[in-house]
């Protein structure tokens, strides 16, 4: 990614309100994942839905990754 791309990310990182509605959103879609993994069986399965889970992960810190690719 670009700085260009990053800075129009700029204007959602920076925006508490937005921010924290993304966050309340992966927080949720993380805790689906949670109980899926308590039901399912299939080890593929396991392992797709743990990369999904390290992916949602990854907004935690993307207002320190915005900023970093902006400067």
């Amino acid at each position: 990614m670009n700085k260009i791309f990053y800075r129009t990310l700029l204007l959602l990182v920076n925006n508490k309100e937005q921010m924290q509605r993304l966050q309340e959103y992966t927080a949720a879609r993380i805790a689906n994942y949670h109980r899926l993994l308590e039901t399912t069986k299939d080890h593929h399965h396991i392992l797709e839905i743990q990369g999904n889970i390290a992916e949602l992960k990854r907004f935690e810190t993307l207002r320190d990754e915005v900023i970093e690719g902006s400067k």
